[in-house]
């Protein structure tokens, strides 16, 4: 059976997943002009990729006897296309440094099953995180 810790940590991610998805959807869809023209199916894809982690990582915690949280972490859009990217780089670096955390947690319990969901999570997370840098470089 997982800690408490490790159920709470869980529900954290799925709350940040939930946001994310939300936040970038929101941005492809109201970002407009030649500059989110290159950027708005990213954005579209990247927010699916995050509601599929959400869905993973809900499954994960309802196995360990867990009940998922349907409440999104704050959903900052952004009133410009910087705006939106600066937001999305930091949500990325939280992600990063929660999924490390939570991959810990969760060897040291024992729980390899999440640790390894985890580290492909956290793979995605830190593609996104190199997408939405370079973006912003460009802007």
């Amino acid at each position: 059976m997982a800690s408490k810790k490790l159920l709470e940590l869980l529900n954290e991610a799925i709350a940040r997943e939930l946001q994310v998805s939300i936040q970038y959807m929101w941005q492809h869809v109201l970002w407009k002009g030649v500059k989110g023209f290159a950027v708005k199916d990213e954005l579209k894809k990247i927010a699916i990729t995050e509601m599929k982690h959400a869905e993973a990582i809900a499954e994960r915690l309802v196995y360990l006897g867990g009940i998922p949280t349907t409440k999104p972490s704050p959903v900052f859009v952004g009133e410009n296309l910087k705006e939106m990217l600066e937001q999305d780089v930091k949500d990325e670096e939280k992600a990063i440094q929660l999924y490390k955390e939570i991959i810990k947690v969760a060897r040291e319990e024992g729980d390899i099953t999440t640790a390894r969901l985890f580290e492909d999570i956290l793979a995605d997370e830190e593609e996104h995180h190199d997408i939405f840098t370079s973006l912003l470089e460009e802007i």
